[in-house]
């Protein structure tokens, strides 16, 4: 648990800005990004100001480059549980996601299946729906009971058979927060033969991940969704990697991640992504009881301390908003299977409506499909413009939620 809130807030500057009322803003975009500490902004200042350099070089900056590149995988390693050569750097996870889909997609015939979600983002469908058009692959969607937004089971018996090839599926969804059945797709897939690919970047922000224990063969998720800056990592078990055939240039080499991360990375990200992994470590030095003092099982403890603020800002946010005339979740509204990220509408009030009228008052939300489109027009709601959706992650308050409360049952009452 955090302990400390007050202390965690202070190291991010962006959660001190003031809002109309002079009180600070409430951050619940987290969803579509956190706000990064101050250790952050100062590593990447600092390889901008004293480091910045191309690889492989025969000077100082470049050597020091090249020590930034090394210890960014270590850390990505760190915080998935995975080897520093099977951790691939690159813009953003869609455009991961488009990459390694293209370099899977040179193995499949026509026959062949690909089985994805309503439940994902767009970055874990359209790239599938591309290959289907282009290899001649059969595409497949797992669908959701939509008066609780979690996968159909029987649909994912349904869905994956003797001919899948891929089964590629979000842990939790970006839009309302379901957690998925992970061991058990994973399982069935596992069973067929297929390659297993993993969205974690919703749930990466709330919970530890561990690529061994998912079982999974390619995970990809976005550091820019976990305190850090704006860019991608993937992650892929090795023999997978190395039996794939990435699109790149010539010069670059066969070696896994030199092969996947196509032309000069963002090393100011790097140094910042470095930091944003320690952080979290702190998290676990602070909060947490690590059961050593690696930076692998200090993240461990700092996520479980993150996860258990958050088990309690959920709880409240649910038990408050049952009581809010004409405001409808959805999703699930149990704590143990979801994030603390939820999708709601008002009766009568057009999503944008409402996420401008918080934003007035100084609370950040989101709005529309949030690219998981395929979700909302399942749920009927792209024709209105989709939910409001309000994410809250470990430095909001008990405080924030309240106000975030008295501020949508002022909305149904039209105080807003």
């Amino acid at each position: 648990m955090l302990g400390n809130i007050a202390a965690v807030r202070s190291r991010f500057p962006a959660l001190s800005r003031p809002g109309p009322d002079g009180r600070p803003c409430i951050f619940t975009d987290a969803p579509g990004g956190t706000q990064v500490p101050q250790s952050v902004i100062d590593a990447m200042s600092d390889y901008l100001a004293n480091h910045n350099s191309n690889e492989g070089g025969t000077f100082a900056t470049s050597h020091e480059t090249d020590v930034v590149i090394a210890e960014a995988h270590a850390a990505a390693a760190d915080l998935l549980g995975a080897g520093p050569d099977e951790v691939v750097f690159g813009q953003n996870a869609t455009t991961h996601m488009f990459a390694i889909s293209r370099a899977i997609a040179r193995d499949l015939r026509p026959g062949d299946e690909i089985v994805t979600t309503v439940l994902d983002h767009d970055s874990n469908i359209a790239p599938w729906k591309a290959v289907a058009e282009d290899t001649g692959a059969t595409l497949r969607t797992i669908d959701i009971r939509s008066d609780e937004c979690n996968l159909d089971y029987d649909d994912v018996a349904e869905a994956i058979g003797p001919a899948t090839r891929v089964v590629a599926f979000t842990l939790a969804s970006n839009a309302v927060g379901t957690v998925t059945p992970a061991p058990a797709i994973t399982r069935r897939a596992k069973e067929a033969g297929a390659l297993v690919v993993m969205d974690a970047v919703h749930v990466a922000q709330h919970r530890s991940l561990d690529v061994e224990v998912l079982d999974a063969d390619i995970l990809v998720m976005s550091p820019y969704k976990v305190f850090g800056p704006h860019m991608g990592v993937l992650y892929g078990r090795a023999e997978v990697l190395r039996s794939l055939r990435p699109y790149k240039v010539r010069p670059a080499s066969d070696d896994i991640p030199d092969a996947f991360e196509t032309g000069t990375m963002n090393h100011e990200a790097m140094a910042g992504f470095i930091a944003a992994v320690d952080y979290v470590a702190s998290l676990g030095l602070e909060f947490g009881s690590p059961q050593n003092d690696s930076r692998r099982a200090t993240v461990v403890a700092g996520m479980k301390a993150v996860r258990e603020h958050e088990t309690e800002l959920s709880a409240m946010f649910l038990e408050g908003l049952a009581k809010i005339p004409r405001a409808r979740l959805y999703g699930r509204p149990v704590v143990q299977a979801r994030t603390p990220t939820f999708a709601v509408t008002i009766e009568g009030r057009h999503s944008r409506e409402v996420s401008e009228a918080l934003g007035e008052h100084g609370i950040f939300t989101w709005d529309g499909h949030n690219y998981a489109l395929a979700l909302m027009e399942r749920l009927g709601l792209e024709p209105g413009g989709g939910a409001v959706r309000i994410g809250f992650c470990h430095y909001n308050t008990v405080e924030e939620v309240g106000r975030v409360l008295d501020a949508l049952s002022a909305l149904t009452r039209g105080d807003l």
